[in-house]
């Protein structure tokens, strides 16, 4: 699926959830989304009834409103992936959910980080580095933590196409080249 496409998608279900009286948390439909779609990636007989042409859109709708209650999902939500099962899309649903999350950052003035580091970090060091990272990128940051050895100590930050590195390794990786340099 293109990305145009699956942003157009997402586009309209965030005008859709942050409309006022929705009753859906953004961050809560970005889930939901990513859940459903994870579930349709595991059952292949899921996957099987929602992708088949053989299959009636009722009888799809049917299901997706059967699984919707169960798990609670909201009617906004119901409703997208009606729209999606009837323009049969379903099996982009995990690009949507994708470009849902990034629309959402984009109108709610947030951004996401990832933050590489040696060792697992502490939730005081998380903070501080959430803090540190909002005023400098002006908004609310999103991190998302892995821990690479590689990095001997320190932090890499990557926000976008910005990478702030204050890591040994990338320390080292500076100076070896001011010495090559010289």
């Amino acid at each position: 699926m293109p990305l145009a496409l699956a942003n157009r998608y997402a586009r309209a279900l965030v005008d859709v959830v942050l409309a006022p009286g929705s009753g859906v948390e953004a961050d809560t439909a970005v889930t939901q989304l990513k859940d459903f779609a994870a579930m349709v990636d595991q059952s292949a007989e899921l996957r099987t009834v929602l992708l088949s042409p053989a299959v009636a859109g009722a009888r799809k709708r049917a299901v997706v409103a059967g699984l919707g209650e169960k798990l609670g999902l909201p009617r906004p939500v119901r409703n997208f992936l009606f729209v999606v099962i009837d323009h049969r899309r379903i099996a982009h649903l995990k690009e949507m959910a994708e470009a849902l999350e990034g629309a959402l950052d984009e109108r709610l003035g947030r951004v996401s980080a990832r933050v590489s580091s040696a060792s697992v970090l502490g939730q005081p060091q998380r903070e501080k580095l959430q803090r540190e990272l909002s005023a400098a990128t002006g908004k609310q940051v999103r991190c998302e933590y892995q821990v690479e050895p590689g990095l001997l100590g320190g932090v890499s930050v990557r926000v976008g196409s910005t990478i702030y590195d204050g890591s040994v390794r990338g320390r080292l990786d500076a100076l070896r080249d001011r010495m090559r340099a010289e």
